[in-house]
């Protein structure tokens, strides 16, 4: 048993406490509230700190093992290079308060093995496995032979080609196969990828209503990466649950999201990141990125205006500090919402409470600090309410359980 007596607790979702209390029971909360009602501890030596709060989920995520803002490289280097490098980001995120990620896209269908039976340590990973793409969309590397992106999906890589809802229907499986939380589809164009336009559709909605169909007979859910309306709305007709990036959504698609109980996940961080080191991105990229940084922070507003929830995520998957998103970034999306105007209550449920929904049926009891939900928990050394700033710094944080044992 261990105890956390704080000035402040911030319960992920709702009001934060004053002079507050946490017991945390082997791998579960057992109680969280004010320290005048807090049952008694006998021999427990408490931790005492200025906040207490939920570990951090980052909802949209990438276990990629990658050393260069070219994503190409993907294909030039040995999976088991990439996936050795992902030991590092596993602890990066730890550092950093994150205790749970849901990757969409990667190696981390793999690494979550590792980290559940602990042999790594690292956050809880639910992971989608690799990510579907329609033949010359956003998944497909354009410079090289499309042969050679089928190999590459056939021997394990993180992406796959799918054209029909038959082949729809196949990967969707061969995900399950691997024990996917979710599956995680290109629905539009993107920013990093070189030929296709971040506007436009690129499954059908046949194809779309394949894939959620299958995952939904498997209590999955679907996310869908998204900049374009026509992608946003398609995915949400065939009953999608997650809309990734969100870039140009208007009123008419946030409306149609909160009617459908859609989520918006936000990953402001991959376009501050790009922008900040535009010099190290690919001339196309760039071009790209410009068209859409600022559309992107009106849709995450609109969506907020209309009703519609909201989950934090980075779309990080860099190794190493000296790299532009990478893994330890991870709590600089806080800050970047709240220049858009979210409020520091809203911004902290999106990072904690709403992670676990982006997940649908496969969603832990995670994310907020009430007794009988996972004992994940970070404590910081000054208040994020006042100046979120802080929650981007991990020297910050001062303390992270996983599962009730403490990782930092």
């Amino acid at each position: 048993m261990q105890r956390i007596e704080a000035e402040q607790l911030i319960p992920g979702r709702g009001n934060p406490i004053g002079d507050a209390v946490v017991i945390l029971d082997d791998d579960t909360i057992s109680y969280a509230g004010p320290a005048a009602e807090a049952p008694a501890t006998p021999g427990v030596t408490a931790v005492r700190t200025p906040t207490v709060m939920p570990g951090l989920w980052d909802s949209h995520t990438h276990f990629m093992g990658l050393r260069s803002a070219d994503m190409t490289v993907m294909l030039q280097e040995p999976i088991a290079l990439r996936a050795a490098r992902v030991g590092s980001d596993l602890r990066a995120a730890l550092n950093a308060g994150v205790t749970s990620v849901r990757e969409v896209g990667g190696l981390g269908i793999h690494m979550a093995r590792a980290v559940a039976e602990g042999t790594v340590e690292g956050p809880s990973i639910y992971a989608a496995g690799s990510t579907l793409s329609t033949t010359g969309g956003h998944g497909d590397m354009h410079s090289y032979p499309v042969s050679w992106m089928r190999d590459f999906s056939r021997l394990g890589g993180e992406l796959t080609l799918v054209d029909g809802p038959a082949e729809c229907v196949r990967a969707a499986r061969e995900q399950l196969r691997q024990n996917a939380k979710l599956i995680k589809v290109y629905a539009s164009g993107g920013v990093l990828s070189e030929v296709d336009h971040p506007i436009h559709q690129q499954f059908t909605g046949a194809e779309l209503r394949a894939i959620v169909e299958v995952a939904g007979m498997a209590d999955r859910i679907v996310a869908a990466h998204c900049h374009g309306k026509p992608g946003i709305m398609a995915a949400l007709e065939a009953g999608v649950t997650t809309i990734e990036h969100g870039t140009y959504l208007d009123e008419e698609a946030a409306v149609a999201m909160r009617e459908a109980g859609a989520i918006l996940v936000t990953t402001r961080t991959i376009f501050q990141e790009l922008l900040d080191h535009s010099a190290e991105v690919p001339a196309y990229a760039v071009r790209k990125l410009e068209e859409t940084m600022g559309r992107h922070a009106e849709a995450i507003a609109i969506a907020r205006d209309q009703g519609v929830t909201i989950a934090s995520g980075t779309d990080i998957s860099a190794t190493g500090p000296d790299m532009l998103n990478s893994w330890g970034r991870n709590g600089r999306e806080l800050p970047l919402l709240a220049k858009i105007g979210l409020t520091p209550l809203e911004i902290i449920e999106a990072a904690t409470a709403n992670g676990p929904a982006t997940l649908g049926p496969q969603a832990p009891r995670s994310g907020q600090l009430k007794p009988g939900y996972d004992a994940d928990v970070i404590i910081l050394d000054a208040n994020p309410l006042t100046d979120m700033a802080i929650m981007a710094e991990p020297d910050h944080i001062t303390g992270v359980w996983k599962a009730g044992r403490r990782v930092k």
